[in-house]
């Protein structure tokens, strides 16, 4: 038998009729060990082309750029080809629930902020199995009564996978450090984000202080639009966690931040699992910010993101 011929044979035995590399050695009268050189040799000779079909029309290529260039632990990106709008969050999303989903287990502790691309997260939730996980609220209450913040995201991701909760009954902020060192010897709370320190995963959006993009009603209750402006003049890219950064992932000593009722913001850097889930070219800057502040360790995004993502990152001068 000819040599591609023999590669041939020994591929379409292990790949299309699924036989073990053993079956096979017995098949053809030859060592195991000769089998697994062939296989490797029939993929070399391009004898065998492996074609990996990613599900929600991943962009393999994109992931492995920004995956290497930014030291990310895992990543995901939507190809949203002509997907716009509502629907490449939709897609974003389901690529993001699809994630968490896998690296979920039995007695996880899921942390979980708040915001728009949770609240869609949640929503493409759809496992199979009920585990026995803990899902804790990070922060007090950002947009009382509303479907994206965080008692709701909380509430609805716990019931999905039939989980307990924890919650922080307070807002988000409070107008000083002193009363946020009350709150939070309440022991309810103090219960609460002592079970937060021990996340092994943390999900989380990021905001964006794009000019184009109009501040969030979370904002806008604890901010003037003139205070807005201020963070974006001190050089402000992008928040996470309530925490305002710059480009390089530093964060800005606000006033503000010694008010935050939840977790600190160094617990990100701590956890083993921090997805961050953002989507919209406006969000570059901000998603570069928390990458290189090591803020999300994991980026699930569209493939229009990523290459404004790469292109900002390239040109330092404008970052």
């Amino acid at each position: 038998m000819e040599e591609l011929e023999l590669l041939s044979e020994v591929a379409r035995l292990y790949y299309e009729n699924n036989m073990t590399q053993n079956e096979i050695a017995k098949h053809i009268h030859t060592s195991r060990s000769t089998v697994s050189r062939l296989l490797q040799e029939a993929r070399e000779k391009k004898v065998v082309e492996i074609h990996i079909h990613y599900p929600w029309d991943r962009s393999p290529v994109l992931e492995h750029q920004l995956l290497t260039k930014f030291g990310l632990k895992d990543i995901r990106i939507l190809e949203a080809q002509n997907r716009r709008g509502e629907e490449t969050l939709r897609g974003v999303a389901l690529l993001a629930a699809r994630y968490i989903d896998s690296v979920i287990k039995e007695d996880s502790i899921l942390g979980i902020s708040w915001g728009k691309a949770l609240h869609n997260t949640v929503e493409a939730l759809n496992p199979n199995r009920k585990i026995p996980i803990k899902v804790v609220q990070l922060f007090g209450a950002a947009i009382p009564n509303s479907q994206t913040d965080g008692f709701n995201v909380v509430r609805k991701t716990a019931a999905i996978y039939g989980g307990k909760c924890y919650y922080i009954h307070a807002p988000l902020f409070v107008g000083s450090s002193e009363a946020r060192d009350v709150l939070i010897e309440n022991p309810h709370i103090k219960e609460t984000l002592r079970i937060a320190e021990e996340a092994d995963i943390i999900v989380t959006g990021i905001g964006s202080l794009e000019p184009t993009v109009s501040p969030s009603q979370t904002w806008l209750s604890y901010l003037s639009k003139e205070a807005i402006e201020q963070l974006k003049r001190k050089g402000a890219a992008g928040h996470i966690c309530a925490h305002h950064y710059d480009i390089m992932g530093n964060v800005l000593p606000l006033k503000l931040h010694a008010g935050i009722v939840g977790v600190g913001i160094e617990l990100l850097k701590k956890v083993p699992v921090v997805i961050g889930i953002a989507s919209g070219t406006e969000k570059a800057r901000a998603i570069i910010g928390a990458l290189n502040g090591k803020l999300i360790n994991t980026l699930i995004t569209d493939d229009r993101t990523a290459e404004k993502i790469l292109e900002l990152s390239s040109e330092s001068f404008n970052i």
